[in-house]
């Protein structure tokens, strides 16, 4: 058995889906005849579920705002999403040496859908969606199922994420935290929440292969 467990986030850790997202928030507020909000607003709740950044956008009551955006994004996700550079490589190198499984907020089925069309899925172990669990990440809930199913020990488990949502998780969880900086959140934000960051996934990997290996 593998020693060493790594735990992906997906949306700008591995997979770029902005304009899915973008194109779905959008559906999902014209569908109710509302003002759709700026760019800006939507991109930075992303890593956030959906309810919570649908009440955040406004909407009190985000039920069927929500099921109006899976509805859309189900319909585009595969064509509209595509990997972050590195991602793949990432990936392939982690798998020489460890365990994976992915951690989201985003819907576990549509998750799997995505990385099965990627090529990617048989590469993980696991993969944690919000139907999954009662509370999400920051919450370390997410993590704690990953590594059971994973059999995962927290001494040799990492979390590698671009939100502070997954570096707080990490910490909760008593796992290392590891930050990309090629996602949604800016740097100088992600140093409150981060003991070290890498440019992306895979130079995350690398740091964590070096670890092991040392």
């Amino acid at each position: 058995m593998k020693r060493v467990t790594i735990l992906f986030d997906l949306d700008g850790t591995l997979i770029d889906s902005t304009e899915a997202i973008l194109e779905s928030f959008t559906y999902a507020f014209a569908k109710f005849g509302d003002a759709v909000p700026k760019r800006e607003e939507i991109l930075h709740l992303i890593g956030h579920p959906l309810d919570f950044m649908f009440v955040h956008l406004g909407i009190k009551e985000p039920e069927k705002y929500v099921r109006a955006y899976k509805e859309h994004y189900r319909r585009i996700a595969c064509e509209k999403t595509t990997l972050l550079p590195g991602a793949r490589e990432a990936v392939v190198e982690a798998a020489t040496f460890a365990k994976l499984g992915v951690v989201t907020t985003k819907t576990g089925l549509y998750s799997k859908e995505l990385l099965e069309y990627m090529g990617l899925m048989h590469y993980f172990g696991a993969l944690v969606g919000r139907e999954d669990v009662i509370h999400p990440k920051p919450h370390p809930e997410p993590i704690y199922k990953a590594m059971h199913q994973l059999q995962a020990h927290k001494e040799h488990t990492y979390m590698i994420g671009d939100t502070c949502l997954d570096m707080e998780a990490a910490h909760a969880a008593a796992i290392e935290g590891v930050a990309v900086t090629c996602g949604y959140q800016k740097p100088k934000e992600l140093q409150r929440c981060a003991k070290r960051s890498k440019k992306d996934a895979l130079e995350a990997v690398l740091y964590i292969k070096h670890r092991y290996k040392s």
